[in-house]
């Protein structure tokens, strides 16, 4: 079955609005509980309640579920929500379809080798955008990896640094991708980005999951030592995200 679309009064762009905020929201910030998004937006709880039972309802937002290592509490945990596919599309541009078909025919013609020239470009000019705002934080890797993260929501990405515990490493959650359904059929791209992330960054990081692989959140792990690189034995595995951290 369809999914419905979500409910929005006729001819209340205030409401139009509202809704689109807290499903930006809800993609920047997700695994988010209704309390955060009614506190982070000035709404009251039963207003951003109403506007995440729609958005829910339309298939666009979802309730998270997260195997958890923490021990049971008492009460009734909060639910928190993580935006679906639908949700991601609904702040997407539409050319997605376009740029495949572009990018499969350049493939086919002249090589794969020039999707991969390509996405390196495009990459290496992100890098270039934002290499003087990086340096200008300077040594402390945390410092320069809040800074690109807040580039980064500026380009629209949705961005955000969360710590991981026990303080050794930052990971750079990003809730929006303008090419998520290019990356899904080119993950060139997804590659390429990682590895410029890398170098503005001067440590060795690894993307522990993608939206373009279904994640609900592009997430890069990033040491906040300038150790050397380490064995593929040594690294994180993905069960140590911490995607939900408020």
């Amino acid at each position: 079955m369809a999914a419905k679309q979500a409910t929005v009064p006729a001819g209340d762009p205030h409401e139009t609005s509202t809704r689109h905020r807290v499903l930006r929201l809800v993609v920047e910030s997700g695994p988010v509980s209704v309390v955060e998004l009614a506190s982070s937006l000035d709404l009251t709880a039963a207003g951003a309640r109403r506007h995440v039972a729609a958005l829910e309802e339309s298939g666009q937002i979802v309730v998270h579920r997260s195997p958890s290592s923490q021990p049971a509490r008492r009460g009734r945990p909060a639910r928190r929500y993580v935006a679906t596919e639908r949700g991601q599309a609904g702040l997407g541009s539409g050319y997605a379809g376009l740029a495949n078909q572009v990018l499969h025919y350049v493939a086919g013609v002249a090589g794969p080798e020039v999707v991969e020239g390509f996405a390196h470009r495009r990459a290496a000019e992100l890098g270039e955008r934002h290499a003087a705002t990086v340096a200008a934080a300077g040594p402390d890797v945390g410092a320069r990896i809040e800074a690109l993260a807040a580039a980064l929501a500026d380009d629209g990405y949705a961005a955000s640094a969360r710590p991981v515990p026990g303080g050794r490493a930052i990971q750079l959650c990003q809730g929006h991708c303008p090419v998520q359904d290019v990356a899904a059929q080119f993950p060139q791209l997804c590659e390429a980005e990682t590895k410029v992330f890398s170098d503005l960054l001067g440590v060795h990081v690894q993307r522990l999951s993608t939206l373009a692989s279904g994640g609900h959140v592009c997430t890069t792990h990033i040491p906040t030592t300038t150790s050397p690189v380490r064995a593929a034995s040594d690294r994180p595995a993905p069960a140590e995200t911490v995607e939900g951290t408020p």
